[in-house]
Formats: C-alpha cells, structure tokens, sequence
C-alpha cells in the first residue's frame, strides 16, 4: 500500500484537470451514502467531530475517508480538520493507497467550488471576496481563478493579521491580492463571495449583494453553522452539491427550511444536475446565485484517484 503524503498530493492536484475529474465523477456518479457524522465530546469550550465518507464504484474503487474536526485546536497551535483517506480496489478489496486527508479535503473543496462557480458566476467575474483565512482559503481563490478571470482579490478575517498574511501569501502578478476589514463593503463590491469559516452566526447579508453576484458558501457543515442571512438565501437561485447532504447538514439550507421561509423546491439544482444539462446554472446577467457545499465523498473518490494515478 502506497503512503501518499500532503506536499504529494499538493503538487499533484491541479486544479484544471482536477475539476474536470469531478465534472465528470458528477456525470457518471458513484455510490456514495451521506457521511457518518458523530459528535465526540471533549474537555475543551466545543464538542468534537468525527466524520466517516465512504464511496465506491463497481469494480473500479472503494474510498474511505475519515477527518476529525476539534474546533479548539487553533488555541493550541493545531489544525481543526484532520483526517486520512484510504484508497482500496474495487475488484480485490486490497488497501491501495493512504493519502493525507486535510490536504486532498481542500484540494476536491476548492475544486467543487469551481465547479459550481463555472456554471454560476458570471463570465466577467473578476473581483473575488475570500471570507475566512483557513486552511481552505488559498485553495478556494486559486480554484475560482481557475474557472473566472479573478484579477482582484479581498480577504477578509476575524484576525487581520492573518488575513493580511494571507493577501501576502497569494499576491501575484496578474492577481492583485490585498486585505479589508470592512466587510460589508467588500461583499458590496465583488462579482464572487467565497466564505470558508466555522461560524455560526450568519456573515454575509443579503442586503450587501450587489446585482449579478454569486455566493460560494463552504464552511458550514453541521445544522447550527450559519454563513448568510435569511435575506441572502431568499435573494439568491439556490444550488447545491448534493440535496440529500445540504438539507440535513447544512445550517444555511435546513435553518430557513425549519423556519419556513423556503422549501426544498426553492433548491434550483445540485452538481448532478448542472453537469449532466438537466438545470440551467445563471439564468441572466444580473442574477445573484449562492452554491452551497457540504460535501460529499463523491469528491473525495474522484480526487483520490487522481492523486494515486499521477504521483
């Protein structure tokens, strides 16, 4: 069984060629049950959890991808989101490959992310706001880049010293890269908003949405995490990576669902729909669109087979 490390599977992932690996995974399909999700009580401020995703294709592949989330390990200096990922065949059962799994979680995130924004953000999006300076930050930014002509970028964060080491980080020639602190007037002025953070309570509001904006909400994974206000979901054409997920798991969907301002019909398309042609992504110009990701171990398979094939 092959050990493939994070700065493998870094230099590995391409973003071009990984989204077309999941636009095609998404058109195909895999069997893929929505993840295991327990909470693990800890002696810290917050709980724990444990996160278990399987997925297979016939004959081909079986995934399995295991990640803990311990919302006080910044305290102590640690990553929130750790995990492994276990590749096996699908013919023989045999464990082919243990790939690193914070580093291929925000690689296929990112790339999903990209995914949808190439169906739904606008052909001539090119400011971006980046909501969140996580581990996932700089991967969502360089994904969106991948599929839009991103040539202004802002980040925004709780701690501006990280979000200003962060702008540093991805400054680079032909992506002006610089931090804010004013986020209401950053949403104001993007044609992408991109927020990767653990929050519950909602950021982004639906009164700061400028015409034509699209919305790429990442972070919240559980029922109590909040990204965007009421208004921004009942402003927005609603989609995103898989309806079974996002209406159990994520709070920006099931809260307004519980609260009846929205049902799951207002849900205009998930990822299988918008690759296979069965829903239309933006509709007219000036259309806000908001993509919600929980994720889905779907992406995870299609990642960990790109990975195994080019390292």
């Amino acid at each position: 069984m092959r050990t493939i490390s994070a700065a493998e599977v870094e230099a590995a992932l391409e973003f071009g060629p990984l989204i077309e690996r999941l636009r095609k995974m998404f058109r195909s399909g895999c069997d893929a049950p929505v993840r295991h999700h327990h909470t693990i009580p800890t002696f810290d401020q917050h709980a724990a959890t444990l996160l278990v995703m399987p997925a297979w294709q016939v004959g081909r592949y079986i995934g399995v991808k295991l990640v803990t989330v311990f919302p006080d390990n910044g305290t102590r200096g640690l990553p929130s989101i750790m995990g492994s990922y276990l590749l096996l065949s699908g013919k023989t059962g045999a464990p082919l490959a243990m790939i690193d799994g914070p580093a291929l979680t925000v690689k296929r995130t990112a790339a999903a992310s990209a995914l949808a924004a190439s169906y739904l953000a606008r052909n001539d999006a090119s400011r971006l706001l980046m909501v969140g300076t996580g581990a996932l930050a700089p991967h969502l930014v360089l994904a969106h880049a991948t599929v839009r002509p991103i040539r202004e970028v802002l980040v925004w964060g709780r701690d501006p010293a990280k979000a200003d080491r962060l702008a540093k980080q991805l400054n680079r020639r032909g992506m002006k890269v610089s931090a804010t602190q004013d986020l209401e007037g950053a949403v104001r002025g993007a044609d992408i908003v991109s927020c990767a953070t653990l929050s519950r309570e909602p950021l982004i509001r639906g009164e700061w949405l400028a015409e034509g904006v699209h919305v790429d909400l990442v972070g919240g994974f559980t029922p109590e995490m909040r990204e965007a206000d009421d208004a921004a979901i009942a402003r927005a054409r609603i989609f995103v990576d898989t309806r079974e997920g996002a209406t159990k798991e994520a709070g920006d969907i099931t809260q307004p669902l519980a609260a009846g301002l929205m049902t799951v019909d207002d849900i205009a398309g998930d990822l299988f729909d918008l690759t296979r042609g069965d829903r239309a992504g933006r509709r007219f110009y000036n259309q806000i669109t908001l993509f919600k990701s929980v994720g889905t171990a779907l992406e995870d398979l299609a990642a960990a087979q790109y990975a195994v094939e080019v390292t």
